[in-house]
């Protein structure tokens, strides 16, 4: 694994966007060595977001903005989870048994956030800042993930979905430009809600009434590179034209669906 537990893809500031892979990896530190588990669970989604790292890479170099990526699974720590978040550290993953998750102590789960995680949170404030000093304004954050094509043997439809909580500012013009994609089915909050207390979009934007939206990609849809090319031709010119729109760089708080901040 990289030593480093993220990777800043460097980007002109001045455009005003900023990209995030919260599950880019599936990669351990080698003293972790598997977690007790087989090979074949780090090429499951339990391990990271499929084809997200490829996505995020392709772009950020289209756009020229800057991005942020993990560079650790999130068997290991799950970045996209509040610190006090009960599945922060997962013991079960989609029927997948973690043994070097359970048990763990108190000073394991500190080490890892404090090596893994907050370092991880420490990089995209970074980026987040400077982007917002660079321009003056706020910037638009979108945090790029990715979903099985079914679960638990239904299948589900959507090639790419829209998660947030409430603020609609970039959700909606989004999932306007997505929806007008011939062949493309999508939807706003599936396969899961968007309104998740301290996670990374909560963390990041909610609390500081930053623009963004989360987008999730169905994984058989960017499986390879012909797949990964596609969305990023797809996507590069949608969020240049969101991006573009005066609205989407001023700060605005709005009320949080988890409760109040």
């Amino acid at each position: 694994m990289n030593d480093s537990p993220f990777e800043i893809i460097d980007g002109d500031s001045n455009i005003g966007l900023v990209l995030l892979a919260d599950h880019a990896t599936n990669h351990l530190p080698a003293e972790y060595g598997q977690l007790g588990l087989p090979e074949s669970a780090f090429a499951r989604h339990i391990a990271y977001d499929i084809g997200i790292e490829g996505l995020t890479r392709k772009l950020a170099a289209q756009l020229g903005v800057p991005a942020v990526l993990s560079r650790f699974s999130r068997l290991l720590i799950d970045p996209n989870r509040g610190e006090d978040d009960p599945t922060l550290i997962m013991r079960i993953s989609d029927g997948a048994i973690i043994p070097g998750n359970h048990p763990i102590s108190q000073k394991e789960w500190r080490h890892r956030l404090e090596t893994y995680h907050r370092p991880y949170h420490g990089a995209v404030s970074q980026v987040i800042s400077s982007v917002a000093a660079a321009t003056g304004k706020a910037p638009l954050v979108i945090s790029l993930h990715s979903f099985t094509p079914t679960w638990k043997g239904t299948p589900r439809p959507w090639h790419i979905t829209v998660l947030w909580d409430s603020d609609h500012r970039a959700v909606h013009p989004l999932l306007s430009a997505i929806g007008a994609i011939p062949g493309v089915i999508t939807a706003d909050n599936e396969p899961y809600d968007g309104a998740l207390r301290g996670d990374t979009m909560f963390r990041h934007c909610m609390t500081a009434g930053i623009p963004h939206a989360l987008i999730e990609v169905r994984q058989d849809e960017i499986g390879d590179e012909a797949g990964i090319a596609l969305w990023a031709a797809r996507l590069a010119p949608i969020l240049s034209d969101l991006n573009a729109t005066a609205d989407l760089h001023t700060y605005q708080t709005f009320p949080s669906r988890t409760g109040s901040y």
